[in-house]
């Protein structure tokens, strides 16, 4: 009796997104989007200002020196800060996650002070370090901290414990298992945490730029709020936001480069 052969369905590979469709659908979002706005701006709702309104008013804001100014400092102000927050966040969040002891000593600080809005430390920081650039840097440096370090700590719990006992019984040591484990294992949390970190400094930057601030585009928002001048105000936030856009894309460009070994859709 001869044995049948059984084929197995091959797996249907995952649906990856093409370059070219995702451009196309980036670009259909962005026109839709405008679409509406325009379309609501002209439908007779009090006070909304419409894409031409805005863009000439980028344009004068441009031109007089006044939004590349503003978009320097706030740049600034977010990268010093982001970049310390993640700087200490990663190593704290790594030790926290590999140490029991270390854990239990931080851990009960990072989860009380997450639960105070970075924010709320505001009249705390200028009491404290007065009303130049540091307070500012501060909330912003606390906010990506505060997110990152969790997200980082997470990571390292995350890593797949099959791996490290492997490693273990082949003879390799706790300095090794960290370094070719536990890092590249917990990389993807890391970023993740890091995109969190950044949008969390981007959303704490117009409070942080009531401090004392004479230039920023918080600042500029806050002092056009004043005279209701809402061209100003929205070329505060797509500024906000396009930038915001641009260092995510960046970040998603480092993740896909240090973590190529992972399956992806």
């Amino acid at each position: 009796m001869t044995a049948a052969t059984v084929t197995e369905p091959s797996a249907s590979p995952r649906r990856r997104s093409r370059p070219g469709r995702t451009v196309v659908l980036n670009v259909t979002a962005v026109v839709a989007g405008l679409a509406v706005w325009t379309g609501l701006s002209v439908s007779g709702i009090t006070g909304l200002t419409g894409p031409i309104e805005v863009v000439r008013r980028g344009a004068e804001l441009i031109a007089d020196g006044t939004l590349v100014n503003d978009v320097l400092a706030s740049l600034r102000r977010v990268f010093t800060g982001f970049v310390l927050g993640t700087a200490l966040a990663i190593p704290v969040g790594f030790l926290m996650g590999w140490y029991a002891t270390a854990r239990a000593l931080i851990e009960p600080y990072v989860q009380f002070f997450r639960t105070i809005p970075p924010l709320a430390i505001i009249p705390l920081a200028i009491l404290l370090m007065g009303i130049g650039e540091t307070p500012k840097v501060f909330v912003i440096f606390l906010a990506a901290f505060l997110s990152s370090v969790v997200s980082t700590f997470q990571g390292v719990l995350d890593v797949d414990k099959t791996l490290i006992n492997a490693a273990r019984v082949l003879g390799a040591s706790d300095r090794t298992i960290f370094m070719k484990v536990v890092v590249p294992a917990s990389t993807p949390f890391i970023i993740v945490g890091m995109r969190v970190g950044l949008g969390a400094a981007w959303g704490t930057l117009v409070a942080a730029e009531l401090i004392a601030a004479q230039e920023g585009l918080g600042y500029r928002m806050q002092q056009a709020q004043l005279y209701y001048d809402l061209p100003t105000i929205f070329v505060g936030l797509i500024s906000i936001g396009v930038l915001g856009l641009v260092m995510d894309r960046l970040l998603l460009l480092a993740e896909r480069r240090l973590t190529g070994w992972q399956e992806r859709r």
